[in-house]
């Protein structure tokens, strides 16, 4: 893409299978800037910076996910791009998805945030565009019980029966594969740091959304290996609790009625 504004993307890594970043570098153009932002405890994959257009920064103190993009974000910003990609180094796209995704939300000034179709390995769809939680959300989505009352639970709160074809615009969207449109995010403030991993994109996207469009955008897809760490590692469980309670404690645990109103205008966009 030679666009006639700046455009730039980072990806954090840490301990990152650096065949998967090349593949991920590959599908950008050298008119796109893109940021490595390296939280691992070394400077080993400082070689994938092997082109003009990647720029890897070692940020070993590893002060998490949305810090270490927020790096790459302020200096975007510096940059004057317009709008920046954050992606996760586990997915896989075709170059293709990039240009369309700028198309879109050039478009619409109103869309602050951009997310395409994510899919597993195997062709399934990753059920990522969320209402707003309450700590039952999360706990259900959890313990996924009691059975009876998960499924129809479930459905509502990822929005399942929604048609699969559908853009819409939805209170949560997942940080592993975004466009920003860098106008909003200087209004709204990027991630808050706070978050170590877990949540964070919850949070931004939800001050988003407060003022622009978060436009779930189902015409394309990306293949995201999704691994559900927090429900297979202990430490990882606890930086989600944590999480989660900075989230509950910033919104409103049992009482949020910013949350119920948004809610209800994001079903009400299907009546």
């Amino acid at each position: 893409m030679n666009s006639n504004f700046k455009i730039t993307a980072s990806i954090v890594l840490y301990n990152s299978d650096a065949k998967q970043i090349e593949q991920i570098v590959s599908k950008f153009s050298q008119f796109i800037s893109i940021f490595l932002i390296d939280n691992s405890p070394t400077s080993a994959l400082s070689y994938l910076a092997n082109k003009s257009h990647v720029i890897y920064i070692s940020n070993p103190i590893n002060t998490g996910f949305g810090s270490a993009h927020n790096i790459a974000i302020n200096k975007s910003i510096n940059l004057g791009s317009k709008y920046h990609f954050i992606l996760n180094p586990d997915v896989t796209f075709e170059s293709e998805i990039i240009d369309h995704m700028v198309h879109v939300i050039n478009q619409d000034s109103s869309i602050g945030m951009i997310m395409p179709q994510i899919l597993n390995i195997d062709g399934t769809i990753q059920s990522l565009p969320k209402l707003l939680p309450s700590p039952f959300s999360i706990i259900f989505r959890k313990l996924k019980n009691p059975r009876f009352f998960f499924n129809d639970f479930i459905n509502y709160y990822e929005l399942r029966n929604i048609p699969k074809d559908i853009v819409y615009n939805t209170p949560i969207l997942s940080g592993c594969f975004t466009l920003l449109n860098l106008s909003a995010i200087k209004d709204i403030g990027m991630y808050d740091d706070k978050y170590f991993m877990y949540f964070e994109d919850w949070d931004l996207s939800r001050r988003v959304h407060q003022k622009y469009k978060t436009l779930y955008y189902p015409k394309i897809s990306i293949v995201h290996g999704y691994e559900s760490g927090a429900n297979k590692s202990f430490k990882l469980f606890l930086i989600y609790i944590k999480s989660a309670i900075h989230y509950f404690n910033k919104w409103g645990w049992f009482f949020d009625k910013e949350r119920l109103n948004i809610n209800k205008a994001t079903l009400d966009q299907f009546n």
